[in-house]
């Protein structure tokens, strides 16, 4: 493979940045691999667990030793349809695998099992939001294809050499390629984060880009506004984040704008995003798709999926993104933005329709798991799935707020205190003696004791201050260790005003 020349361009200034985009265009389409979320691999039984010792997850199948044949897993074929299903792709009742040869060090067959001109499916969309009339803004999907990764080179292991794990070798992937529909950095993050929460709802992959279960090649161009013609792309890897994606998109596309306007031509090339110094660099010359040779693998039968099949995956899809996003807005009366937020993830989404209906209150469980919840989780560094807290015993919780077994502010101690021992509420409350105490006796007690502490604010409310009655509230709320009923305190302490008078 030949390496690129480096073209000799002066980075742009912000004014020269700002002036030149109103003239020129990015056109961008991405193809996105996506490990499927199977327990083995594509073709053979071994195992696709992340992080297992190098080179201990293979066989003759993965390792393409002689004689060795590949058995596709039909788990794989079923995650695939699951996903082109999600993305409104027609998914075609006959595919044929291929083989795309090229020769790295990661790649022990020397080619990869792919699909080329048959595909698993074609023609899907992807909305990402909608325009100023109004309607839909959707990227369109040219295809959803399977295919097996290739292993992986650690340039980090030995000094001076480049080592090869194939544990990754023959891990199913499938590849989803947009259209160039994508005319800007920001559209594509929004794109690939919805892209990524659709797959997690779908349930085909954990999406894990720190694992490599997602990964994303950006195909660029630019042109003159107004123009229809395409110009030449180049294809930027190496992004290994949403964010990264962004900031590489934008500094190629300064790339190639001063490129051309000084006179040059852009090269179809493989470009490199070094995030460190904050900008693309050449990896070779892109091939194109003679270069592979792709035919028919001689050893799988083209993949046949009957309509039936398809249609019953399709009845036992899991409720998706947009769905449950329009049920929640209506079943629980919330405003789009707390919904938005509450069905980031499947998993945040079903944690907050199982407090919603513990607590009979939806709004409150929105309050509870969108303030308190998510900042324990987040502050934690671990996955919902391992917190604490039961969404049964949240709800439990915000039940007893309301009906005044406990206060606001004991029941933010009671949360803690659940956090560090997964213990019920009610039994957390009575063991701190947290439980709300409404007997006159206690809170007239509290309220002589704050009154006597504090007896210019007293003199002063007595006096008719009124905006004092919630600081004298606050304070038995603190003397009572939040134990105090504020709506009974509030009534007497009123009362303790009109006798005053």
């Amino acid at each position: 493979m030949t390496t690129a020349p480096r073209p000799d361009v002066s980075p742009l200034t912000s004014g020269e940045a700002s002036a030149r985009r109103e003239q020129w265009e990015m056109v961008v389409g991405l193809e996105v691999h996506v490990q499927l979320l199977t327990r083995t691999k594509a073709f053979c039984s071994c195992s696709t667990e992340f992080g297992a010792a190098p080179n201990s997850n293979v066989c003759p199948v993965c390792l393409a030793l002689p004689g060795a044949l590949p058995v596709l897993n039909e788990q794989a074929v079923k995650l695939a349809v699951r996903a082109a299903l999600a993305l409104e792709c027609t998914v075609h009742e006959t595919s044929v695998f291929a083989r795309k040869n090229y020769f790295y060090p990661d790649l022990p067959k020397g080619y990869q099992i792919s699909q080329f001109d048959q595909p698993l499916a074609t023609g899907g969309r992807l909305v990402i939001g909608t325009d100023e009339d109004g309607a839909d803004m959707a990227v369109r999907i040219t295809r959803v294809h399977l295919e097996e990764d290739a292993g992986k080179s650690l340039h980090d292991r030995y000094a001076g050499a480049t080592a090869v794990d194939l544990n990754r070798a023959g891990v199913p992937l499938i590849e989803i390629v947009s259209e160039p529909d994508l005319r800007s950095a920001a559209e594509a993050g929004a794109y690939l984060r919805l892209l990524k929460q659709l797959l997690e709802y779908a349930r085909v992959s954990d999406v894990s880009m720190e694992q490599g279960s997602l990964r994303v090649d950006a195909n660029l161009s630019v042109r003159r506004r107004g123009e229809s013609k395409l110009g030449t792309k180049t294809e930027v890897k190496n992004m290994n984040s949403f964010a990264a994606v962004e900031r590489a998109l934008e500094s190629e596309y300064d790339r190639q704008i001063s490129l051309l306007e000084s006179g040059g031509a852009v090269q179809q090339q493989t470009m490199l995003w070094d995030g460190a110094r904050g900008r693309v660099r050449p990896s070779r010359v892109k091939e194109g798709s003679d270069d592979y040779r792709y035919f028919p693998d001689p050893d799988l039968l083209p993949l046949v999926v009957e309509s039936k099949w398809v249609d019953r995956i399709k009845r036992e899809m899991p409720e998706l993104p947009g769905a449950r996003r329009d049920r929640l807005t209506q079943e629980y009366a919330l405003a789009r933005s707390d919904v938005d937020v509450l069905t980031a993830t499947p998993e945040l989404a079903e944690y907050f329709e199982c407090v919603a209906r513990a607590a009979g209150d939806a709004k409150a469980a929105a309050n509870w798991v969108m303030g308190d919840v998510l900042a324990a989780v987040n502050a934690r560094g671990q996955p919902l799935e391992t917190f604490p807290v039961r969404p049964e015993d949240l709800g439990t919780l915000i039940g007893m707020v309301r009906d005044g077994v406990v206060s606001r502010t004991a029941a933010k101690r009671v949360f803690t205190e659940m956090m560090e021992t997964g213990r019920p509420p009610a039994q957390v409350a009575a063991d701190a003696g947290l439980l709300q105490v409404g007997a006159d006796d206690q809170l007239t007690q509290w309220i002589d004791e704050v009154l006597s502490e504090n007896p210019r604010e007293a003199e002063r409310f007595v006096a008719g201050e009124r905006k004092l009655q919630g600081v004298l509230v606050g304070l038995v709320m603190k003397k009572s260790a939040g134990r105090a009923d504020p709506k009974r305190v509030n009534q007497l302490l009123a009362t303790r005003a009109q006798q005053a008078k």
